[in-house]
């Protein structure tokens, strides 16, 4: 009998001999996604002011969508029966779906958590809905994913350690119920929780990682920690995970913080930070974060950097994006979300051909300032 070849596996191509930064491959059902990997989030089944054309321009291969919102609007139901959320949205690449526990945290004063699952109150119409770790794999079944996440309890920050320890609990014994509730050839990723507890990080990889998912993710660690707790968490659990499987670090986006992680060994990221921050007139350069409001570009008939400029944008200048955004145009959000993207895409593009040929201390200086 031939092995069954799993429905979303990971290949390691090479190891950064300077920092043992991991290059690989991460194949699904709709294409290979080249590691390490930028997901660009769509919440709703879409990324604020771009289409997936513009994101197929990009070089983007996966993105991001959530579960307890799709859940709540169009529903999954409806999702399923127009053919999944790929033929709903059109997007041709790899989608990866959070589970709703990061909702669950942040909705908190909305929900009522116990070990059967989490009880909202849905912010569309205050209507009750429940779900639990079977329920948050059936919804993204429905909805026809390349990858889905297990139902986890993320903890906040700050926490007593008490409650951290309850959320590594909880999460592992979710854990065991999402997989007997996976549909046949659905790949699900569990995720490692532990707060900034280095020992809790310990056992819940032990855990998790005792479990068959197709990869793993190390959850609450962007839930408003500082930097200086946050990266010895993901130093620290990165490598203690399955190295023949995907690491994602959930919610993690700033190019620095990005740029350690990948030295961690972690293979993917998402975060909002490149179209949020585009909305409040914040552009990613070489050279920093730019304020496009600033009264310096008024009359600058030019790019914000010279080495930062994106075929998507390259024709509109500092100057006109101000106006835009002082005439409350939207056009200036979106010109900056393309270009924002286009920063990631590029990061991304460079951090792998800097595992590739050894030259990642160049790429250290050249984005010392991003």
């Amino acid at each position: 009998m031939n092995p069954v070849t799993p429905p979303v596996r990971f290949e390691l191509l090479a190891v950064c001999p300077h920092t043992g930064a991991r290059r690989g491959r991460l194949h699904t059902p709709h294409g290979t996604v080249e590691t390490p990997a930028f997901m660009p989030v769509g919440t709703r089944g879409a990324v604020r002011l771009v289409g997936f054309e513009d994101l197929e321009g990009l070089g983007f291969q996966l993105v991001l969508s959530n579960t307890y919102h799709l859940a709540l609007r169009p529903g999954s139901a409806l999702v399923r029966e127009l053919g999944g959320l790929h033929r709903f949205t059109s997007w041709n690449g790899a989608i990866l779906t959070d589970s709703g526990g990061f909702q669950a945290m942040s909705l908190s004063k909305m929900a009522r958590m116990d070990d059967h699952g989490v009880a909202f109150r849905s912010h569309l119409d205050g209507s009750l809905v429940e779900l639990t770790p079977e329920r948050a794999v059936q919804i993204q079944a429905d909805l026809g994913v390349d990858v889905s996440m297990v139902l986890d309890h993320c903890a906040p920050y700050p926490c007593p350690r008490n409650l951290a320890e309850e959320a590594v609990e909880r999460t592992w014994r979710w854990a065991e119920r999402s997989l007997e509730a996976r549909a046949q050839g659905q790949a699900v990723f569990g995720i490692v929780q532990g707060g900034v507890h280095l020992d809790l990080r310990e056992r819940s990889v032990r855990q998790i990682a005792s479990l068959p998912f197709e990869g793993f993710a190390i959850g609450g660690v962007s839930v408003g920690e500082p930097t200086e707790l946050q990266r010895p968490v993901v130093a620290h659990t990165a490598p203690l995970l399955p190295p023949d499987k995907a690491r994602y670090l959930m919610g993690v986006g700033h190019p620095q913080d990005i740029l350690h992680a990948v030295t961690c060994g972690v293979d993917l990221f998402d975060c909002v930070l490149p179209t949020r921050m585009a909305r409040h007139h914040c552009l990613y350069t070489l050279q920093g974060r730019v304020n496009a409001l600033n009264a310096k570009w008024e009359r600058h008939d030019g790019p914000f950097d010279p080495d930062s400029v994106f075929p998507q944008t390259r024709r509109y200048s500092a100057a006109y994006v101000r106006h835009l955004f002082k005439a409350g145009e939207e056009l200036g959000a979106r010109i900056a979300s393309l270009h924002n993207l286009a920063f990631y895409a590029r990061l991304m593009e460079e951090i792998r051909r800097a595992i590739e040929d050894g030259s990642w201390p160049n790429l250290m200086r050249r984005y010392a300032r991003a």
